[in-house]
């Protein structure tokens, strides 16, 4: 089932990427919401209703980038997993952000610019990447 899941995030990642509308990545999130739930993880104490930005971050999260950071799909660093995060935060707060706006492949997998959602700002991706920071701690 896991890699069922995979698959499918993926192949809604590569739909994403392709058209980078708002309703693609709606219907993707909602078809891979059930597979994403099998493998959740266990969230932090920091909660995103406390805090706007957190808020505004988890709103991205849910609509773009939960495909692939609560799958693993494409390599991509699940919420929750300190040590996936740890690897990549050693980088700096600032490579993060570079990477998930500009886009990165490197050994472990590959990170479409703005998670393949062209109309998501810089702040829009970096709200994102607090959001799940701040479920890995």
């Amino acid at each position: 089932m896991k890699k069922q899941a995979m698959a499918l995030a993926f192949l809604s990642l590569l739909a994403l990427a392709a058209c980078g509308k708002k309703e693609a990545a709606e219907s993707t999130a909602q078809a891979a919401a059930p597979a994403a739930a099998e493998t959740a993880q266990p969230a932090a104490t920091t909660t995103a209703a406390a805090d706007p930005a957190l808020k505004a971050g988890e709103d991205v999260f849910k609509k773009t980038c939960v495909m692939c950071h609560q799958t693993g799909a494409a390599g991509a660093p699940m919420v929750g997993d300190k040590a996936d995060w740890d690897a990549r935060l050693a980088q700096g707060k600032d490579t993060l952000y570079k990477h998930a706006v500009e886009g990165f492949t490197g050994a472990k997998g590959a990170m479409p610019a703005r998670g393949g959602n062209s109309a998501l700002s810089d702040a829009d991706v970096k709200a994102a990447v607090d959001f799940m920071l701040s479920k890995t701690s």
